[in-house]
């Protein structure tokens, strides 16, 4: 029997205030990380300006400027002047991600930094782990991850994201932390990272696509879901204390799935290629960026994500 018309759920829409007061899903600042690229040469991008590189100095500038509207945690990535077989670029002292952390630790003791753990950056042939007959190495880059998670740490870093998607991982860089004496350092694991045809705009920014081949042989299947489960199960038992879902948005279910399996933090990131869409988009006018993004970021958090890595958390402030 319809209750029409004593209950018109619309009462409550009439107004911004009624929306807000009844709002289920709350975006706030508090719950996103910025990721900021950086290197020894500059590189603007007017189109994508969150993709931008920035030179150690700039990169404090930029901070400066984060730091002061409120966002709470950046994401390093680090482009090297020079790239080999190894990528020893990412463990060695005066890297450049070594360099920032050196400089942004000091001026900013209250911010989060984060840094992503992989070799993709520094590899002359922009795989995730060193080679071997041809084909990624999984047990022999484990060391080399373990390495540059401590690395970074001694740095600064508050927090690693091994990103690389190498069995075992989590456990090797968990061992080495512990026996470096950082065993209150936590990892974030990029937990269900897929191979993704969204990352287009990241590896323009960050110089790490592949030479040859591509990273399905270690990276997800983007039609399972149940394995994604298994991945994360497998690194909350090697001992990270944040699981990872990446890209977001095309993988709001598992999202979802992996909330509902898991009661440990979530993160979600909202990946370069999701970001770039709606900025081209809203720069032909099809949609409102604000609007789009904003309603983008509420169905991550709806979907289930404590905390998302976007590069709109730089707007988020004024939107906000």
């Amino acid at each position: 029997m319809s209750t029409f018309p004593a209950t018109r759920l619309r009462r409550l829409r009439r107004t911004g205030a009624l929306r807000d007061l009844v709002g289920e899903t709350r975006v706030q600042l508090a719950d996103l990380v910025m990721p900021l690229f950086v290197g020894t040469e500059a590189l603007r991008n007017d189109a994508l300006p969150a993709m931008s590189r920035h030179t150690v100095d700039g990169l404090v500038l930029e901070v400066d400027g984060l730091a002061a509207a409120g966002v709470p945690a950046v994401l390093l990535f680090g482009i090297p002047h020079a790239k080999d077989d190894e990528g020893s670029g990412a463990w060695i002292d005066d890297g450049i991600v070594q360099q920032a952390l050196h400089a942004l630790r000091g001026r900013f003791p209250e911010l989060l930094l984060l840094t992503d753990v992989c070799l993709c950056e520094y590899t002359a042939h922009g795989h995730c782990g060193v080679l071997s007959g041809g084909e990624v190495d999984n047990d022999a880059t484990l060391e080399l991850l373990a390495r540059t998670s401590v690395s970074h740490v001694e740095a600064g870093a508050d927090a690693v994201c091994p990103s690389d998607m190498m069995d075992g991982r989590v456990g090797a860089i968990r061992h080495a932390l512990d026996d470096a004496g950082f065993e209150h350092t936590p990892i974030v694991a990029y937990s269900a990272k897929y191979a993704s045809a969204f990352y287009g705009p990241f590896r323009d920014a960050a110089n790490s696509a592949p030479a040859f081949g591509d990273r399905r042989g270690y990276q997800m299947d983007p039609a399972n879901v149940r394995e994604a489960l298994r991945e994360c199960e497998l690194d909350l038992a090697e001992g990270a204390d944040v699981i990872m879902v990446k890209p977001a948005l095309p993988y709001l279910d598992v999202v979802r799935a992996v909330r509902e399996r898991f009661q440990v933090p979530v993160a979600a990131y909202n990946v370069s290629g999701e970001y770039g869409m709606v900025k081209s988009a809203a720069a032909r006018g099809w949609l409102d960026e604000r609007q789009a993004a904003l309603e983008s970021l509420t169905a991550i958090k709806r979907a289930g994500a404590d905390i998302v890595v976007t590069y709109w958390a730089k707007d988020l402030p004024a939107w906000l």
